[in-house]
């Protein structure tokens, strides 16, 4: 009784917590410094072809071509992995079933797509398919401490089959 009530309240903070992940990651992502004035409807052309859909043009440039500050491609390449690895973190801890790593990684592209499509729609940002690609990297590299963790916070027998199934 006092273990259920234990994992009750574990999983409690964890969901919290991985409220709190979401709203500073959104600020982050979507708000850096936009006012609410700024929002309207992204119907310019010009805005549209500023964006980037080839995979890994963005990454290239950044590692190997841009004349620009190590600390600004540190925050334009490692940030965009580092700022989900939280996300991929949290799943398998917050979640009634554990989830698979193919599932976290369709729900880390999925989000990062849902930010670059607003960013795009709302003029908050260009949408670039590199953002993606490293974001879903980042959600896929939490998922493994967090299946390790959720696997340790369950590790009585009857707790981790009720994890694994979803009761």
């Amino acid at each position: 009784m006092v273990e259920d009530l234990t994992l009750k309240f574990f999983r409690c903070v964890c969901i919290l917590s991985f409220i709190a992940y979401l709203l500073i990651l959104t600020k982050m992502v979507l708000f850096k410094g936009v006012a609410i004035s700024d929002f309207h409807l992204s119907n310019r052309e010009t805005y549209w072809h500023s964006s980037n859909f080839v995979p890994f043009k963005t990454i290239a440039f950044y590692l190997f071509f841009a004349d620009v500050n190590l600390d600004i491609k540190v925050e334009n390449v490692a940030g965009n992995v580092v700022g989900f690895i939280p996300f991929g973190f949290f799943l398998p801890l917050c979640l009634k079933k554990c989830p698979s790593w193919l599932t976290v990684l369709l729900a880390t592209m999925f989000l990062s797509l849902s930010y670059e499509t607003v960013q795009q729609l709302f003029v908050l940002g260009n949408f670039d398919i590199d953002d993606i690609l490293l974001n879903t990297f980042g959600g896929v590299l939490g998922y493994a401490p967090g299946k390790w963790a959720s696997l340790r916070v369950y590790k009585n027998e009857s707790n981790f089959h009720a994890h694994i199934n979803g009761r």
